[in-house]
């Protein structure tokens, strides 16, 4: 039993991160009914401009500290939020008319110039970096079972931003406008609703999601790298397709589900050496299963 918990709290930690990257996946299909394969490198870009913006503030704000965790966290939010608006005008807007094929293609396209202009040498580099320690880490012993702080604030920090985006999607006007959006672009354009504007704000707002699941993963992760976005950007795909793409709870429910059964399978001997290959299994059976998802429904388009 006291394996079983300690893997829970282990798998529930990864599996919020993967929910946290998740929800971006599914803010912008829910919008515009394309996969932005670019933004786990906004992760990437998160974690980055973590890095360089800890340092400045370190005169101001010792690290590590809540306080300056909070400060390093709400401005690279901020920069990545506006690389994501950036990203969308130079590169979708322009295809917003044509075939989402062509827009597919350029968002892989867009995330390996992302990635291999950050390998550069005049940008980040290809070399591991150690990445700052934000936070006072401390861990929690409760009989054998060793709780991470890291894995609380995990925890805790998803849960706050999921409460505050179903609100704003649900309980605000502009939640109104992109649900209207979502629903029927021309109508919602006939009421007055600024489609470019409401497809900006869900590029940022799902780009600063990214960015704190940049932090996020960083904190648990041995160093960063210019590619690594891939991996968790993949699964939170993975996971947006279990729960339900286009869901909110079923971006969370899908990340959670997921960041659990490769937990638990990783520390299952045996096991183990297939841990990679469980999250496209897991895709492959909702695929053929149940296309839409735990959560999703089925919809009927017209041709």
């Amino acid at each position: 039993m006291d394996w079983f918990f300690q893997q829970l709290i282990n798998g529930l930690a990864l599996g919020s991160i993967y929910a946290l990257i998740a929800l971006g996946y599914t803010m912008v299909y829910g919008v515009l009914r394309f996969i932005n394969f670019a933004h786990s490198d906004v992760l990437m870009l998160g974690a980055y401009a973590a890095f360089f913006i800890a340092p400045a503030i370190q005169p101001l704000l010792p690290l590590p500290s809540v306080t300056g965790a909070m400060i390093v966290t709400l401005l690279v939010a901020l920069i990545c939020a506006g690389i994501g608006i950036l990203i969308e005008f130079l590169a979708y807007r322009p295809l917003r008319s044509r075939p989402r094929l062509t827009v597919l293609i350029t968002a892989i396209g867009v995330s390996l110039f992302i990635e291999f202009t950050g390998q550069h040498k005049a940008v980040f580099g290809a070399d591991t970096k150690p990445f700052p320690n934000l936070l006072p880490a401390t861990d929690f012993h409760l009989s054998t079972l060793v709780i991470s702080s890291n894995d609380l604030v995990v925890v805790f920090v998803t849960i706050l931003l999921l409460a505050g985006l179903w609100f704003t999607v649900q309980h605000t006007r502009v939640g109104t406008a992109m649900r209207a959006v979502s629903f029927n672009q021309q109508a919602a354009a006939l009421m007055g609703v600024n489609i470019n504007r409401i497809i900006s704000f869900t590029f940022g707002l799902g780009s600063a999601l990214a960015a704190v699941a940049g932090i996020l993963y960083a904190l648990k992760a041995p160093g960063i790298e210019p590619l690594m976005g891939v991996q968790p950007g993949i699964r939170a795909f993975i996971a947006a397709v279990l729960g339900g793409i286009g869901n909110l709870p079923g971006a969370a429910l899908g990340g959670l589900l997921l960041g659990l059964l490769e937990t638990f399978a990783g520390g299952i001997s045996g096991l183990s050496s297939y841990r990679d290959g469980i999250a496209f299994a897991i895709l492959i059976l909702i695929l053929l299963f149940k296309p839409t998802g735990l959560l999703g429904k089925a919809t009927v388009e017209k041709v």
